[in-house]
């Protein structure tokens, strides 16, 4: 349950058109849900603005599919990150209207999307290897209602790719920059941006990259002092962290 459903629960009690035990009985499964297996947080909408997001990593397709299923039942929006194919079947076996994303492997549900994404998220990618953790960005902070601009295979190998897409960089809330191999791309777009940048280092590389490695230490040795960081080939943080802070700027 997010806010706008509970005011809306409030509000029809208020009014008389649901009863108190009927209101009681939609709650009864706040602040958790036990599965078991999981205790599902129905709260964290109303208290961090987004539902609970489920990392499939670890987890059963038929353990996906359940705690999906409850988020989905609760009203709102689902996001699961890391599923394969055969748990989406499972999921969709369960919730029809849940979408699948193959590149970012990530499964979502809206309930009630949004008639108009607010603010402006750019993502950036430095190659086309880098799309499955840019691409788990972008659906990330477009599921929690930023309106996202992608700008894919700009990498520092030929700069004029980027300049050529510098206002539409300029003109964002807040960046995410996905890069592998030496990690340079994040500081030249925050050479070039008056927003927060948000530094993705992916495993791609060759040998001496250390499966992501030396980008994620290239950027947090950042020139660029509106750079930030979050863990290798992490794109779930970054969509996350640019929705919050692109809401914000928006609110």
């Amino acid at each position: 349950m997010n806010e706008k459903t509970l005011r809306e629960l409030l509000e029809s009690v208020r009014s008389g058109k649901v009863g108190i035990d009927k209101a009681v009985e939609s709650l009864r499964q706040l602040p958790f849900e036990p599965l078991g297996f999981a205790n599902v947080d129905h709260h964290r909408a109303i208290r961090c603005g987004f539902p609970e997001v489920i990392y499939c990593p670890g987890k059963t397709p038929e353990q996906v599919a359940d705690i999906f299923e409850r988020l989905a039942s609760a009203g709102g929006k689902v996001l699961a990150t890391r599923g394969e194919p055969t748990v989406y079947e499972a999921v969709a076996a369960r919730c029809p209207q849940a979408d699948y994303h193959p590149l970012a492997k990530t499964i979502t549900f809206d309930r009630d999307p949004p008639a108009e994404r607010i603010g402006h998220v750019a993502v950036v990618s430095a190659g086309t290897s880098d799309l499955p953790v840019a691409e788990e960005a972008r659906i990330t902070a477009e599921t929690m209602g930023a309106r996202v601009t992608s700008n894919y295979d700009v990498g520092v190998a030929g700069l004029h790719r980027l300049l050529a897409a510098s206002k539409t960089l300029q003109a964002a809330k807040v960046l995410v920059v996905v890069a592998g191999m030496e990690g340079a791309l994040a500081s030249v777009v925050g050479g070039l941006v008056a927003a927060p940048v948000i530094a993705v280092p992916t495993s791609i590389g060759y040998g001496a990259s250390f499966h992501g490695l030396a980008a994620l230490l290239s950027m947090l040795n950042s020139c660029s002092s509106n750079v930030s960081v979050v863990n290798i080939d992490n794109g779930f943080a970054g969509g996350y962290i640019a929705a919050m802070i692109n809401r914000q700027s928006v609110d």
